[in-house]
């Protein structure tokens, strides 16, 4: 990628852009006849902004160069303890080119070196099988599999000590 993805904090301006162009993905539906054409509504949108308004939270979008191709989203932060990922990509355009798998890397390095934070769970669907593989090859190990949904976690490396230290 001549471009770098990079992990930006959304903005209410760059969620409405993004929802403009965003598509259901039918992967995310355990019945896929359930899954309908995605319809932009800036009332929608903005509900959904201020869900993601709380303090366990933390939101990003996923640029890559000038544009919003899917979001990051932290929750159940516990500080110093554990976090959820969450991530999303917009459109079919932006998936299979390495922008998620870079993107959760990204989500990673923060969520142990910004936060601080030596646990980071995930989960997905059980259709989702492109989320699994990608969770698998940054790192993530499954745990379970409970109803419809796949529990993964990665925990940070502990730090190495240096030579003499006790």
């Amino acid at each position: 990628m001549k471009e770098e993805v990079k992990l930006i904090p959304m903005t209410p301006e760059l969620y409405h852009a993004y929802c403009q162009t965003y598509e259901n993905d039918p992967d995310l539906y355990l019945d896929k006849t359930k899954c309908e054409p995605y319809v932009y509504s800036r009332e929608l949108a903005d509900r959904f902004i201020r869900h993601q308004n709380q303090p366990d939270r933390l939101w990003f979008a996923i640029r890559y160069g000038d544009e919003t191709v899917g979001e990051v989203i932290l929750k159940r932060i516990e500080p110093r303890k554990s976090a959820t990922l969450g991530i999303c990509m917009k459109n079919p355009r932006c998936k299979d080119r390495g922008f998620g798998t870079a993107a959760e890397r990204l989500a990673i390095d923060y969520v142990f070196r910004e936060l601080d934070i030596p646990v980071l769970y995930a989960d997905t669907i059980l259709t989702n099988t492109r989320s699994q593989h990608v969770l698998e090859k940054v790192g993530f190990r499954f745990l379970r599999e409970e109803g419809d949904f796949r529990y993964y976690c990665i925990q940070r490396e502990p730090a190495e000590e240096a030579p003499g230290d006790p």
